[in-house]
């Protein structure tokens, strides 16, 4: 493991400030920040990203690299990450992130759902659980997804229960195979924390709730920290939080 822990984080749905916000309160605790590692629903949008980091001139304190979630433009993706690669680094499904020793299989989108929660380019694929099947078993120490595996107890949200058991079935396949030491992910919005199979499994809150630091010496430490947000048109809200 490198020196300096990597923030982990999720679900920032264009509230980017958050990640400066959690950066300066882990170094404020004694916690060098090396890294941010956004667990998906960044806000690949382009007017808010335009209005924050072109208008805005914003910059983060530490280098970012972000998964997609299901909150992002997926149309404008590819195109967005290549515009803003100055401030932010995608990792597109199947990427191995280097950790130090061995590295993080990083694996964005959820679960389909239906056609009117599920935007179009959102789901995992057949293909993109292959593509990160085919990494070697040693490259593979941690697993960074946004949405979880099914079957780790993982509650369902109150309201989306008609949509069955939270998680993807086909992820399954991953634990079986790399036996990761840690599986870290979000899009629940909620902190979920358990081990099975030698595997610890922690979902984490929307970012302005808390975020996790993996330490140098190999730890994985949640951390609960409110951030106050910026405030927004409530149409936003809705739209970006739904």
């Amino acid at each position: 493991m490198t020196q300096g822990a990597l923030l982990l984080i999720s679900d920032i749905h264009t509230q980017y400030g958050v990640i400066n916000a959690q950066i300066r309160h882990a170094q404020d605790c004694g916690t060098e920040v090396r890294e941010v590692l956004v667990l998906g629903d960044f806000g690949f949008f382009g007017d808010e990203m335009h209005a924050y980091f072109r208008r805005g001139g914003h910059r983060f304190l530490k280098p970012v690299a972000s998964l997609d979630g299901n909150h992002e433009d997926h149309g404008a993706l590819s195109d967005l990450a290549r515009d803003y690669a100055d401030v932010v680094t995608y990792l597109p499904r199947g990427t191995l992130h280097p950790l130090g020793l061995g590295g993080g299989l990083c694996l964005g989108g959820a679960r389909y759902m239906d056609a009117g929660a599920t935007p179009r380019g959102c789901e995992i694929t057949d293909a993109d659980l292959a593509t990160c099947l085919a990494h070697p078993l040693q490259d593979v120490d941690a697993v960074f997804t946004h949405d979880c595996p099914a079957g780790i107890g993982v509650p369902n949200s109150p309201g989306l229960e008609h949509y069955g058991p939270p998680g993807v079935p086909g992820m399954a396949a991953l634990a079986a195979r790399f036996q990761p030491r840690w599986w870290v992910f979000g899009h629940h919005h909620k902190w979920f924390d358990v081990t099975r199979d030698g595997t610890r499994y922690l979902g984490l809150p929307q970012s302005w709730t808390g975020y996790a630091l993996l330490q140098a010496d190999g730890r994985l430490d949640p951390v609960h920290h409110e951030v106050s947000l910026a405030r927004r048109p409530w149409w936003k809200e809705w739209f970006h939080l739904r």
